[in-house]
């Protein structure tokens, strides 16, 4: 008998619903394997929105890309890694390092921001445009990304769309520092992660239809899994620009494996658990800890050329040549001394009691944004046609969606131990990630920067919100429309929220009182 499928909603042809053909029936005996809904059937739509969202991210973070500076000078902490990374261009890869063993993050983020400088020149726009097109590729990104996890072209456009209000994005994507090219490498290593997800499911589900899931008690082997081996180098490559990229390499360790867990119960694997420990700890353990290490050390990759680069022939000198780890190359060796010194520097900067930063914030004020940071202030601008003009950069965090972040936290932790949502679960492993490691040392002196990749985790689990505002597919035509209606409004007012902190975040020229106006919170000033 053939089935007849009833024609697709307008909802439906948008991708908002799932359409295409059902999943295979299962051989006779067979219970079959709980497979994900389909991917939506538009998928030229699906690239070309998410295409334009991405050149509408461009525009917005190449918009007067070279303002501010401090008197044609970085700004805040672009002052560290905007000369390190003009070293970089002329030392091979390496940078002077004047202070001696104060150059305090891996290379691979300076490396790139290199890259622009080399490009453009030593100038405002040449140490920004690197980070600027990082920025970019996190809408990419995410677009498909949400997607994928939703199943719905709507959803996926409306996550990118949030993104593009999110201040805290935008600003750091303007900036020639290091948070944006992390979370960039954070939210590729989740993105490969969910499409590796997708593809054991999919082998899984073959396995059960051929009747082989019974062969051995520990369930099937899954093959070669070049997803999870791509987020193994992306979030190598993210402890490659910072250090605590370790934060998601185990996170991300950690929820493949229950991943893994999951498919093998819902297969009728005979020994779920030892199937794990059997079949998938080790690969795990090959693809997420030990690839991000050698993808670690490939960052280093002009140190270990150099001649001159700080603590590179510590062996011999400060290191004996004998003892415990003499079989340890005299290259790692060295890179392992000047590491220590490197974490005692973290170690120590910590928050003044007498003179503490006036812009530091600790991580309980950084999930609704209440402490910003001030990256340039310039009251002596008359610009504006006012005598009392005003021009700032601020990173904030857009209120209209990081004020929600109480509220999403508690419906995603209601979903998952309700419903066991997995794409929830996967959403408060990145934010948590990103996250509670630094209530680990609350002494140490922190910034609101520092919670710029949470940020596309916030925007999906807003996302996967939004779709339970929506409604299910089969619910009724008013039900829907009513979610949809709802869905617009928010997005309208994260729209109308991004438009006015405009002025603060991109440095225009204001009036005093307007300037007044965007200060929502004495914390904010």
């Amino acid at each position: 008998m053939v089935s007849v499928q009833p024609p697709p909603t307008r909802l439906a042809r948008a991708g908002a619903l799932p359409v295409g053909p059902r999943p295979p029936a299962w051989p006779p005996g067979q219970t079959g394997f709980p497979l994900d809904r389909p991917m939506p059937a538009d998928r030229l739509r699906g690239w070309l929105l998410a295409i334009l969202l991405t050149v509408i991210g461009g525009i917005l973070r190449f918009y007067r890309l070279g303002h501010p500076t401090d008197g044609g000078t970085p700004v805040f902490d672009e002052k560290h890694y905007v000369p390190q990374a003009w070293q970089m261009l002329r030392n091979g890869g390496v940078e002077d390092n004047p202070g001696y063993e104060l150059v305090v993050h891996p290379p691979l983020a300076k490396q790139l921001i290199a890259l622009g400088e080399w490009w453009q020149g030593y100038d405002s726009i040449g140490w920004r445009v690197s980070a600027a097109l990082a920025g970019t590729l996190c809408v990419l990104l995410l677009v498909r990304i949400a997607r994928r996890m939703t199943r719905s072209t709507l959803l996926g456009v409306l996550a990118g769309a949030l993104l593009l209000c999110d201040g805290t994005s935008f600003v750091q994507s303007r900036m020639g520092m290091l948070d944006i090219f992390l979370t960039l490498f954070v939210l590729a290593s989740f993105g490969a992660m969910v499409l590796d997800r997708d593809e054991v499911r999919a082998r899984m589900a073959i396995v059960v239809a051929q009747g082989r899931v019974h062969d051995s008690p520990f369930g099937p082997r899954m093959g070669v899994r070049w997803w999870r081996f791509a987020a193994g180098v992306l979030i190598g490559m993210a402890c490659a620009v910072k250090w605590s990229g370790v934060y998601w390499v185990a996170a991300f360790g950690v929820l493949s494996l229950v991943w893994d867990l999951t498919a093998r119960r819902a297969a009728g694997v005979a020994r779920p658990w030892s199937g794990v420990l059997v079949r998938d700890v080790g690969p795990a353990l090959w693809a997420l800890a030990a690839v991000p290490v050698l993808t670690y050390f490939a960052g280093w990759w002009a140190w270990f050329a150099s001649e001159t680069g700080t603590d590179r022939y510590e062996v011999g000198q400060d290191i004996g040549p004998g003892g415990h780890f003499s079989f340890v190359p005299a290259a790692l060796r060295s890179l392992w001394y000047y590491s220590a010194h490197v974490l005692s520097f973290h170690e120590d900067l910590t928050t003044s009691k007498t003179n503490p930063h006036p812009w530091e914030s600790k991580p309980w004020t950084w999930p609704m944004s209440l402490r910003p940071m001030l990256y340039y202030l310039n009251t002596n601008d008359r610009s504006c046609g006012a005598n009392d003009c005003v021009s700032s950069t601020m990173l904030i965090g857009t209120p209209a969606l990081w004020w929600t972040s109480p509220a999403v936290v508690v419906w995603a932790l209601w979903r998952v131990a309700a419903r066991f949502d997995w794409r929830y679960a996967a959403v408060l492993v990145g934010y948590g990630a990103g996250y509670l490691p630094w209530f680990l040392d609350i002494d140490r002196q922190m910034y609101f920067f520092y919670a710029t990749p949470m940020a596309p985790f916030l925007v999906l689990g807003i996302t996967l919100a939004s779709g339970d505002v929506l409604g299910r597919a089969l619910a009724g035509a008013e039900r829907r429309a009513t979610g949809l209606l709802l869905v617009s409004l928010y997005l309208g007012l994260a729209v109308a929220n991004f438009a006015w902190l405009w002025p603060i975040m991109v440095g225009d020229s204001i009036t005093a009182a307007h300037w007044n106006a965007e200060m929502w919170l004495p914390s904010w000033r």
